[in-house]
């Protein structure tokens, strides 16, 4: 999803098809490049065992993806037979409209360039290693891959009804920065967690970010942060709690909603159901 950004979006966008996929090209990455990758993968592969949640770290281990970029073709010979969904090439950035065709027809955009070396550790925008490793993991679990198209399906009713601000926070606090409850505490599955050196360890083992239990509508009305570490993360129990939030019509959800304040990003409510803080 595109989101608000105070800069050009980056990429290549003159060679893209009206759905705004491109070709990986993946001959024309350097050795430069491919070596920035590996050394991206081993500093996240080193944490995740302690942070990610299990099907993620299950899913990285089988793709076996640490020694160069990945080739999303050779990637989807597997992905289409494990979940159906498909990986497709982008420039950049998309508008929401065509995000959500791609989520609801179950192909998964990629970024197709790579950050540069000075931003190892904090980039503006998505690119192929964090769509790739922070994303593509899950899309082998069947469950969370129905609940992203269920979501893209959502996201194209959510835009005829003037309602997509409210969906892009789910999007956040779900798919990009969402946590899992397991019986070692709360772990990572969102994507923007799992690709940051710094948010991995911070999301799980800091005490200064609430941890709330997943609650659709008071995710809708929480803002975020886009340029610091998160101040509110929410977990769900399992992913079918996804899959079952995004079933009913959001439309008598969107009306309430818009007549209920936005909430903060690090307020906490009478309601919340607070995960118990790290020591």
């Amino acid at each position: 999803m595109t989101g608000d950004t105070a800069h050009a979006p980056r990429g290549d966008y003159s060679r893209m098809r009206p759905d705004y996929t491109v070709e990986q090209e993946w001959s024309d990455y350097t050795a430069a490049e491919h070596d920035l990758w590996r050394r991206l993968y081993a500093r996240q592969a080193a944490l995740v065992p302690k942070y990610a949640c299990r099907e993620f770290i299950d899913s990285l281990a089988a793709l076996d993806s640490a020694a160069a970029i990945p080739r999303l073709e050779a990637v989807n010979a597997r992905l289409r037979k494990a979940t159906r969904w498909v990986l497709v090439g982008v420039p950049g950035l998309l508008p929401d409209l065509d995000f959500f065709e791609h989520l609801a027809n179950r192909r998964f955009p990629v970024t197709v360039w790579l950050r540069k070396p000075e931003e190892f550790d904090y980039i503006v925008e998505p690119d192929v290693f964090h769509d790739f490793f922070g994303h593509v993991p899950l899309l082998f679990d069947p469950v969370f891959a129905d609940y992203l198209e269920a979501y893209g399906r959502g996201g194209l009713k959510a835009h005829a009804l003037g309602a997509i601000e409210m969906l892009a926070r789910l999007y956040w606090y779900t798919v990009e920065f969402g946590l899992i409850d397991t019986p070692a505490g709360p772990r990572a599955y969102g994507a923007g967690i799992l690709s940051s050196g710094g948010e991995l360890p911070y999301c799980i083992e800091s005490g200064e970010p609430n941890r709330i239990g997943f609650d659709l509508l008071r995710i809708m009305r929480t803002r975020y942060k886009i340029d610091t570490f998160q101040e509110t993360y929410f977990f769900i129990r399992e992913f079918r709690e996804l899959f079952e939030a995004t079933a009913p019509d959001f439309a008598p959800y969107y009306a309430k909603l818009r007549g209920a304040g936005l909430i903060a990003p690090g307020e906490t409510l009478a309601g919340d159901r607070l995960a118990v803080a790290p020591r």
